[in-house]
């Protein structure tokens, strides 16, 4: 027993050297870690406001800043400068380097082609033998330079940092103001250059923005809705205006769609069509100066025609939103020229399908599968179902949603069911499904909807786990121009969720489900407790009286489901949740970019009167988040872009991207109060 305890003994004080080596060898991995670490952040210091940027790849830790900023003393810009015997003639090749050069760089690539262009014609050449230096470190910068052909060594302090070749830009903030350079550039082999002096750079810069501006003014003045503008006036909304370019062909501005935008030509030809008994008729040209669309900004009135890029164009546009943020309406002269392009009160166009009859729809059967022969369902919901009918006239295929009036009744759903087919009635929106017809009998009411054979966000959301970035960016943005749509119109949605989104077969998201909707009169408070419990808004929880800022609410769970597979705020237990919401923690994954984190959290601040959207200005601040910076607003409203939501539609039969639901074979009892009388 005694030999047998020793043996322990020993063996555990073996473990015990064994486990102080490897502590000791713990500590010494730290401290060489802890070297390393002390070594890139001096490597990258010597990074820190250098006009060369750091290898690709390389991250750099933000910085706390231990001194005051440098100021930046103004520079005189010469009145008259010749810059035209400067001019270097370059050859295609020379013009592609140059172009090239400029797009890959941080802050050149934000230069407009007229820009571009300009200094591609005024770039000068020069040559540097092996060895001769360029910069100096410490010296005072008044150049840019491209490399044209050659090499050189980027130093600093002595030490090397980088080699430039071929269609490298360095030196480029001494276009800008006079700076210090921070590094040494010597030529290692023989060098030719491409260089611009800053004064040459500021004033074609400087003279060409003034030349826009005068010219841009020049235009306003001639729209009779904004001649009585003053010239501080109409500079407000230059500064507000926003440059758009189109290709040939595309569609600026739809007839019949809702007006919103005004437009002047700034190059290239518009072409304005007008549809005539089902074809499209031209009506007249439109060139640079020319403009269209002012009513917009002071009127609800419809596009009475169409205009599209004939070649490409470029025009400078301001929306409603922003127009009326900039100028008081009481300072504009109203006028109605229904002989001129500009739009006209339009008679509201019904959705309603006027020769859809219930007994020419027939239900769509599966065609394999264990629910062969059956009807195809699309979804099931609360209140009934939806199937899947063809038209027997055309071949058209229709979401059908079947709902019990005895269970309406029953739910006292009555005018929540109403009130639906109102909105749906009125809408005329791209991101919202369109209503074709209803009816009703003993037992149902139909609403024949648009189908959209994309399927639901909810199901796309399912088989891929979560979206990525530019996927949920694009879902997002379709929901925000709905909520503009419904809110222009003093509705609330209250119900958003993936389950209430569909995709069309070019993979843009719809808006479905209005059971939840209602009207709400501006600065006015509702108090009923409705939504799905995930997306509820803290408001609603506590019964303070809600508005529009719970449709703000619930778009920042749904941009974190997507991103994330699943709502912020869940559990099992409704009660759960709705603590969860109160207490307002958002906990993060780690691969949430810093832009998600910002317009979620902003959106989902727990004070309705903080929340992202529903300040100032509006649903224009969600639309200008950093999270929408690659966005193309006015593209994404024409159906211009091209969705990244296609790669989740599957090829295959009609319902092929909808789950798969059995036949309800039960049939409602009747029902006749006669609540439906105006279905």
């Amino acid at each position: 027993m005694e030999k047998r305890l020793e043996e322990l003994r020993q063996q555990l004080e073996k473990q015990c050297l064994i486990s102080e080596e490897l502590q000791r060898q713990n500590r010494e991995l730290e401290q060489r870690l802890q070297e390393k670490e002390k070594l890139v952040r001096e490597l990258q210091a010597q990074y820190h406001d250098l006009e060369f940027p750091p290898p690709i790849g390389a991250e750099l830790e933000p910085e706390f800043r231990k001194s005051r900023a440098a100021v930046v003393a103004p520079e005189p810009i010469p009145e008259t400068l010749d810059v035209g015997k400067a001019r270097v003639k370059k050859t295609d090749g020379e013009t592609n380097l140059i172009v090239k050069a400029i797009q890959k760089n941080d802050f050149l690539s934000r230069l407009d082609d007229e820009q571009i262009a300009m200094m591609v014609d005024l770039l000068e050449t020069f040559d540097v033998s092996r060895g001769g230096e360029v910069i100096k470190e410490g010296s005072e910068g008044n150049s840019m330079y491209i490399v044209a052909a050659g090499e050189l060594i980027v130093t600093q302090a002595g030490r090397d940092l980088r080699t430039l070749t071929r269609g490298d830009v360095f030196g480029e903030l001494a276009i800008l103001y006079n700076c210090k350079r921070t590094a040494t550039v010597k030529a290692k082999t023989e060098v030719r250059l491409w260089c611009m002096e800053r004064q040459t750079y500021r004033t074609i810069i400087t003279n060409k923005s003034k030349k826009k501006r005068e010219q841009l003014l020049g235009f306003l003045k001639t729209s009779r809705t904004l001649k009585d503008l003053n010239d501080v006036q109409l500079s407000k909304i230059i500064d507000s205006m926003e440059e758009v370019k189109y290709q040939n062909k595309d569609v600026i501005v739809r007839e019949g769609a809702e007006a919103n935008t005004f437009y002047i030509i700034l190059k290239g030809e518009v072409l304005v069509t007008k549809s005539v008994n089902g074809l499209q008729k031209q009506i007249r040209r439109m060139g640079k100066g020319e403009h269209f669309g002012e009513q917009a900004l002071i009127r609800e009135v419809l596009r009475t025609a169409t205009c599209a890029a004939d070649g490409p164009v470029t025009c400078f546009s301001i929306d409603k939103e922003v127009f009326e943020e900039t100028i008081p309406v009481e300072h504009l002269e109203l006028f109605d020229d229904s002989k001129m392009l500009q739009e006209t009160h339009a008679p509201e166009k019904s959705s309603l399908s006027s020769t859809l009859r219930l007994k020419d729809l027939v239900p769509v059967l599966y065609q394999e599968g264990r629910f062969q022969g059956d009807p195809v369902t699309l979804g099931v919901g609360a209140f009934g179902r939806v199937q899947l009918m063809n038209a027997l006239n055309h071949g058209k295929y229709y979401a059908m949603k079947r709902v019990s009036k005895k269970h309406i009744v029953g739910k006292r759903q009555e005018e929540h069911v109403l009130f639906e087919k109102k909105i749906l009635k009125a809408i005329q929106c791209d991101f919202i499904v369109r209503l074709h017809a209803t009816f009703k009998d003993t037992r149902y009411i139909y609403m024949v909807m648009e189908f959209c054979g994309g399927g639901e966000i909810w199901t796309k959301l399912k088989e891929v786990g979560r979206f990525d970035e530019q996927m949920a960016v694009f879902c997002t943005a379709c929901v925000v121009e709905a909520y503009a749509y419904l809110h222009k119109k003093s509705i609330m949605y209250r119900d958003l969720k993936p389950e209430n989104l569909m995709l069309d077969a070019c993979g843009y998201v719809k808006l479905v489900d209005f059971g939840f909707a209602r009207e709400l009169v501006r600065g006015e408070k509702t108090y009923s407790f409705v939504g799905t419990p995930e997306y509820m808004a803290p408001e609603i929880i506590k019964n303070q009286g809600h508005d529009f800022a719970v449709d703000f609410w619930s778009l920042g769970v749904l941009i974190y489901e997507l991103l994330v597979g699943s709502p912020p705020f869940s559990s099992s237990e409704p009660q759960k949740i709705y603590s969860k919401i109160l207490d307002g923690v958002l906990k993060y994954p780690p691969y949430l970019s810093e832009a998600a984190k910002s317009i979620i959290s902003k959106l989902c601040r727990p004070r309705p009167g903080q929340r992202l959207g529903n300040t100032k200005n509006g649903i224009q601040e969600v639309r200008h988040h950093r999270w929408f910076s690659n966005m193309n607003w006015h593209k994404l409203r024409m159906a211009q872009l091209d969705a990244p939501t296609v790669r989740l539609i599957r090829k295959g039969p009609c319902y092929i991207n909808f789950d798969r639901f059995p036949q309800d074979q039960t049939k409602a009892d009747e029902e006749f109060s006669g609540w439906d009388r105006d279905f």
